[in-house]
């Protein structure tokens, strides 16, 4: 064991204040991560995952969901910074929607969701944020215009741990003296539940009555208050569930759940988590039918409880995520984040389960192209901030020279998306600006044309390119 790389790691994170809890849990990963564990799940140790119940089958009654929904806390992640779109500062700070009161956020339909589904439920729910160093003071900023949401003296956020990233060939903290903030990452979404307990807002919840968490990703504006799913897992008694939805053949890669065979348990099993040799079979949508959303449901209770069985170390399998310390820059220092994701919390509990959900349930931004969806003429957004696709949404395919980072990408929508309602797919090649009033057609594609183009103010985009240009 690299003791001394440990060493060095655990004495930065108690100098910069991290809690030891924290520590203790970025520790057991570094013993796994210099022992050589890889985290890896291969094909032949599981099953897939079969016969799942569906969210329209469930018969639960008005007054059970009620009361269901008003012991449940919502928690939404809010720790990333949208750096794989160019972004240096909370994802949840995009505009999602342009409306006639003005443009709206993440944030802002979030609060939307949340102030309706009270009034609809008279629930109280309790809405906190899990942010990163990163996030926190831009997210609090935005909530501020929202003083309603904070309820029952519960904190409306809470703050997730930092690690030190560690050098790749040596295991030992990176320095980075140009922009010492790169030398901190956050530890993956795993670190929910550390965070639960070191910032103390777990046992706030449980003081206050809460027994349920639902727990989704901020940039998932499908993931709303339900109360239906709210009683549902109530009644299951589970300590832990996972929303899970059918797999199509954009999901061939991304964590999906699986049966372990030596002992029956559900596993979240990664890409990251995958044998080079098993990625056709993990890929198989027809074997492996379901896809994880990242919508959880947790019993604080059962959640506190082996929490402080385990010390505050909950037995989480390694993903070791190979990166640079400058992530703008592939020739800085080769670094190793170690990470855990929540998901992978449900092979913990004993009696864990799944359910299944439409896709209207997930509608996660990771690039401008799903971005451009939402903007779109796809979703209409309801007087209850939810989002409801008008038709079947159609696959964006977007030059990333061009359209990757978000300041391109708004440059070239300046006018506002292009209608896709009628579209199958939108496929751009080159260096398009679109003007108002677009019209995307079938399987509408525009080719490079070698030079900076546009499309006119009106035009319709078809599978030939643009019709009624000038």
């Amino acid at each position: 064991m690299s003791s001394q790389g440990l060493t060095h790691s655990q004495r930065k994170m108690a100098d910069a204040g991290v809690h030891p809890t924290a520590i203790d849990v970025f520790s057991r990963f570094y013993e796994l991560l210099d022992g050589g564990a890889t985290g890896t799940v291969p094909e032949t140790d599981v099953d897939p995952l079969t016969d799942v119940t569906h969210r329209h089958d469930l018969d639960i009654s008005p007054d059970d969901a009620a009361t269901a929904l008003s012991r449940t806390a919502l928690v939404k992640l809010n720790g990333g910074l949208g750096t794989s779109m160019g972004m240096d500062r909370a994802k949840s700070l995009l505009t999602v929607r342009d409306t006639s009161d003005g443009p709206l956020t993440f944030l802002d339909i979030i609060a939307g969701q949340v102030r309706a589904a009270r009034a609809a439920t008279g629930a109280r729910l309790p809405l906190l944020f899990m942010n990163s160093f990163r996030t926190r003071d831009d997210t609090l900023a935005a909530l501020a215009a929202y003083p309603d949401l904070a309820v029952d003296g519960l904190p409306l956020d809470f703050l997730q741990n930092r690690e030190p990233k560690l050098r790749a060939d040596d295991l030992e903290p990176v320095e980075w003296p140009v922009d010492p903030d790169l030398e901190w990452c956050p530890p993956g979404h795993g670190d929910l539940y550390t965070a639960l307990v070191t910032s103390g807002a777990l046992q706030q919840l449980l003081d206050a009555g809460y027994l349920y968490a639902s727990v989704s990703n901020s940039d998932n504006l499908g993931a709303a208050p339900d109360a239906a799913m709210a009683g549902w897992f109530a009644a299951s008694g589970a300590p832990f569930a996972a929303e899970v939805a059918r797999r199509t053949p954009a999901d061939r890669k991304g964590g999906h759940l699986v049966v372990r065979r030596s002992d029956g348990r559900l596993v979240l099993r990664e890409t990251a988590q995958t044998p080079e040799e098993d990625l056709a079979a993990a890929g198989d949508i027809e074997r492996h039918r379901y896809f994880n959303t990242n919508n959880l449901w947790l019993d604080l209770r059962a959640l506190a409880a082996e929490l402080d069985r385990t010390g505050g170390v909950l037995e989480l399998p390694l993903i070791r995520n190979p990166k640079t310390v400058d992530p703008t820059d592939p020739s800085s220092t080769p670094v190793i984040q170690i990470e855990s994701a929540m998901g992978a919390a449900i092979e913990v509990f004993e009696g864990s389960t799944v359910i299944e959900v439409d896709r209207s349930r997930f509608l996660p931004v990771k690039a401008t192209s799903d971005l451009l969806l939402l903007r779109s003429d796809v979703y209409e957004l309801g007087d209850d901030f939810t989002l409801t696709a008008q038709v079947e949404a159609p696959l964006i395919d977007l030059d990333g020279a061009h359209y990757k980072l978000v300041g391109d990408f708004d440059a070239r929508f300046g006018q506002g998306a292009p209608s896709l309602r009628a579209a199958r797919g939108l496929t751009v090649r080159g260096d398009w600006t679109f003007g108002r009033g677009v019209v995307a057609e079938g399987d509408a594609v525009l080719e490079d044309a070698g030079e900076p183009s546009s499309v006119p103010d009106g035009a319709h985009v078809g599978p030939g390119g643009v019709l009624g240009a000038v």
